[in-house]
């Protein structure tokens, strides 16, 4: 995987999520419960790393960005 650059975590909120899975099904399920939940970059792929089993996915949360699930009131900061 690619370094972390300081930008990716530059303010208070932003996480970096790296997800080690066995299949990509996993991976992805993992990433949309994510999204669900917080303000989430779109990911379209896993990796493999040569001669490890499993896949990962790399995906960046906004926190201070929550999204309400739908009857919920709205959270304010």
């Amino acid at each position: 995987m690619e370094a972390i650059n300081e930008v990716h975590v530059s303010e208070p909120g932003l996480v970096v999520v790296d997800v080690a899975a066995a299949d990509d099904e996993t991976a992805f399920a993992f990433h949309t419960a994510l999204a669900a939940r917080w303000a989430a970059t779109s990911v379209e792929r896993t990796t493999r790393d040569a001669g490890q089993p499993g896949v990962r996915l790399r995906c960046y949360l906004d926190l201070c960005q929550p999204l309400n699930a739908p009857g919920q009131a709205p959270t304010l900061r």
